[in-house]
């Protein structure tokens, strides 16, 4: 049986896990999250940081998957519901949702707000899929080892989007 940590333990983990990920090339890990009740993955190199969901501030006439702005360490970041962008239900705001917040160098200043982290996945664990993709965001689709379905989250192309851009009602 796994040994229990305590919740500060494991984001401390994940975080050097990350960390150590993001500067070991040859583990080419990408971290997984659940949004909607899908599985994704994110490029290291395309993310920022992953964390709890802090106060969101509404905004009024946004579309419904514009959950509004968050204040973190001082900065303004718009806040996205992933799932609700995907044309599914809104994410619940629980204990495991988490703030995705997208890599500094797109200059988006945004977070997607996902359901739970599912941690760090290696690419070479990972068997592609032909066909495809689902979404227009999706840069390509996986199975793991026990048949679980992964879309790889395209972060260049859905912060380009015209659709993604308009947040107005």
């Amino acid at each position: 049986m796994a040994e229990k940590l305590s919740l500060r333990d494991y984001q401390l983990q994940l975080s050097t896990r990350l960390q150590n990920a993001a500067t070991d090339r040859r583990a080419a890990s990408k971290l997984g999250l659940e949004a909607g009740g899908a599985a994704w993955l994110v490029d290291l190199t395309e993310a920022g940081e992953l964390i709890p969901v802090s106060q969101i501030s509404a905004v009024p006439l946004a579309r419904p998957w514009f959950r509004g702005v968050a204040n973190i360490r001082g900065n303004l970041y718009s806040v996205v519901d992933f799932a609700a962008l995907l044309g599914g239900e809104a994410t619940a705001i629980t204990g495991e949702a988490r703030l995705l917040l997208i890599s500094d160098r797109f200059r988006a200043a945004c977070a997607l707000l996902v359901g739970r982290s599912l941690g760090l996945r290696k690419s070479g664990e990972l068997e592609p899929r032909p066909g495809r993709a689902g979404s227009k965001w999706t840069r390509a689709e996986y199975t793991d080892a026990e048949g679980k379905r992964w879309s790889e989250l395209d972060v260049p192309a859905l912060v380009r989007d015209p659709e993604f851009l308009d947040v107005s009602a």
